[in-house]
């Protein structure tokens, strides 16, 4: 940890021309003293601080010094940055925020402003519109577990509403489809399954329970729900002419084809499932489901349903 503290100690000292020890000691929780005790260290392994006096002043390196960035181009650099600000926009890590400096640091001041535009030309932005603090705390919990190799032990609702109790092996954290998943294997079913952090609820980490990692399942690859086509159904569905804009949401403008009546149409190989109920009775009024007839009534039939609670 406190190798780690000094080498961050130089990032941030490399990025800023100065900073006060008391933001130093705030920032890594450790007291003032201990930040110039870690100055001292820094100053000793040959990396030139100088402490600024009066009311202004503060703890800098001194002008010029750079680290060596021989390995990488600024291409390569930009590309890392710009991965790792899209990355943190769903998951929050200190070590992301500490690379991002690091990155930072080893461009020449020459290329500074090049390099910023480069790294700010895309950004994936994965957060969901609410700031779901639940979620990133059992983010945090389940990569502590994955770390320490811990058991978790949780309550899970899966698809159909069955509520059950879960001991695991927490193996990989995936993001797919704008959700987060947990691959883990479950000694209840003794086999590798895929968790969504949504459908988690209670969850704990076991401290007294430890595993040996397995070898992950060949299929590495974590299949969505249209990767098969072979078990998808095609789906005719007509948008009316003003809801073209809610169609350009989800589809592309290539996918949309006119009708007489200035309506639009959309054909879309889906699994059918409770996700698609929900994404076509999400459009409303707008859309209607022309093929196939089966789903057509299913739509019907819970819009129906949905009519009678009002009532």
């Amino acid at each position: 940890m406190k190798l780690e503290r000094l080498l961050s100690i130089i990032i941030l000292l490399i990025n800023h021309r100065m900073l006060q020890a008391k933001d130093l000691a705030k920032r890594f929780e450790v007291s003032v003293r201990t930040i110039y005790r870690d100055i001292e260290a820094i100053n000793a392994a040959g990396i030139p601080i100088v402490t600024y006096q009066g009311v202004h002043g503060g703890i800098g390196l001194a002008e010029g010094y750079r680290l060596d960035r021989n390995l990488l181009t600024n291409d390569e650099l930009a590309t890392i940055v710009t991965a790792l600000r899209s990355i943190s926009t769903s998951y929050e890590k200190v070590q992301h925020q500490q690379l991002m400096e690091k990155m930072n640091s080893v461009i020449h001041p020459v290329d500074a402003e090049a390099f910023q535009s480069k790294t700010s030309r895309v950004l994936i932005d994965y957060s969901p519109w609410d700031n779901n603090t639940h979620l990133q705390e059992k983010l945090k919990r389940i990569e502590q577990a994955i770390d320490t190799c811990l058991f978790i032990v949780f309550t899970y609702s899966d698809a159909q509403g069955r509520v059950t109790q879960r001991t695991a092996e927490p193996h990989t954290l995936i993001l797919k489809g704008r959700q987060w998943y947990v691959q883990a294997y479950c000694t209840d079913r003794e086999q590798f399954r895929l968790f969504k952090l949504r459908r988690i609820k209670s969850l704990s980490v076991d401290p007294k329970l430890s595993f040996t990692r397995r070898p992950l399942p060949e299929q590495k690859q974590i299949k969505g729900k249209q990767s098969s086509l072979s078990h998808n159904n095609e789906v005719v569905l007509r948008f009316q002419k003003e809801a073209r804009h809610l169609a350009e949401d989800w589809f592309d403008a290539e996918e949309l084809i006119p009708t007489e009546n200035e309506a639009w149409l959309v054909k879309k190989a889906y699994p059918e499932d409770e996700w698609l109920y929900s994404f076509i009775l999400s459009f409303g009024p707008h859309v209607e489901v022309l093929e196939p007839v089966h789903l057509r009534d299913i739509i019907a039939e819970r819009a129906a349903q949905i009519t009678k609670i009002y009532k």
